[in-house]
């Protein structure tokens, strides 16, 4: 596989009213084109300072981060975003709605309309396009706002707690329809979530950091053999191994 993403001996520091605080300290790791990365780690210990500097909003104080060859210094339009929140709008359809990245990035051409055309009906809501957010469910609420992320073509997907707003039964079938389009697109990813098992069911490999000032502790690689699905790995023995070693590594009691 090739490489899309490096970071390098990134340090993030920012200003908080007791003086300045080091979130992030010394992290480096690769990325491989189409590899689904998870970032666990306990709370308050840099993890979404880490997707504010690989998407651009932040910059590292020290270190670089580079992708597909070249440096991340500011906003990258070949980097999606996909927060807890749909934020779909809700006066505009669901077509309406798909098409807004491009209408921002001025992408709105025939060839960007056709491939956003096409993922709706790949994947299931081209019969809904002209419906509106509020009659849609939660799940398809939020495979509408991974499609509107995905007609841009970003060349990594940063997603934030991008599940935890939803019920657990609607969580468990939004990962699978998430990470099935996501291989089918062949799309690198890169998760920041709380929650282990849905790291591991989702992931190629899992990152766990330190507590703060972050550090990577580990990687797991995650192995539940060719054509997985996010909830029929639950089920493999494997599952509680992998569990059982990252939340001791997490160290949560202390």
């Amino acid at each position: 596989m090739q490489e899309i993403l490096k970071v390098d001996k990134i340090v993030g520091k920012y200003q908080a009213a007791n003086g300045e605080i080091t979130a992030i300290d010394d992290l480096s790791f690769t990325v491989q084109q189409g590899e689904f990365i998870s970032v666990v780690g306990p709370s308050g210990c840099g993890k979404s300072t880490l997707l504010s500097i690989l998407s651009g909003l932040l910059t590292p104080t020290h270190g670089t981060v580079t992708l597909a060859g070249k440096p991340v210094d500011g906003i990258n339009p070949n980097v999606g975003y996909m927060l807890q929140r749909d934020n779909l709008l809700d006066w505009r359809t669901i077509y309406k709605n798909v098409l807004l990245g491009l209408e921002i990035q001025h992408q709105l051409d025939k060839e960007s309309v056709a491939y956003a055309e096409e993922l709706l009906k790949t994947y299931g809501l081209w019969e809904f396009r002209d419906k509106y957010p509020a009659q849609l469910s939660g799940g398809m609420r939020q495979r509408a706002a991974l499609i509107r992320t995905l007609a841009t073509r970003p060349r990594l997907l940063l997603l934030d707690e991008a599940f935890s707003a939803l019920d657990y039964q609607t969580r468990l079938a939004v990962t699978d329809d998430v990470y099935r389009i996501l291989k089918g697109e062949n799309i690198t990813a890169i998760m920041v979530t709380h929650d282990i098992p849905e790291s591991i069911s989702m992931s190629d490999r899992v990152l766990v950091l330190t507590r703060r000032p972050a550090k990577i502790k580990n990687i797991h690689a995650i192995d539940f053999g060719p054509n997985r699905s996010p909830l029929a790995c639950r089920d493999d023995p494997k599952f509680n191994q992998y569990f059982n070693l990252i939340w001791k590594e997490l160290d949560v009691h202390v």
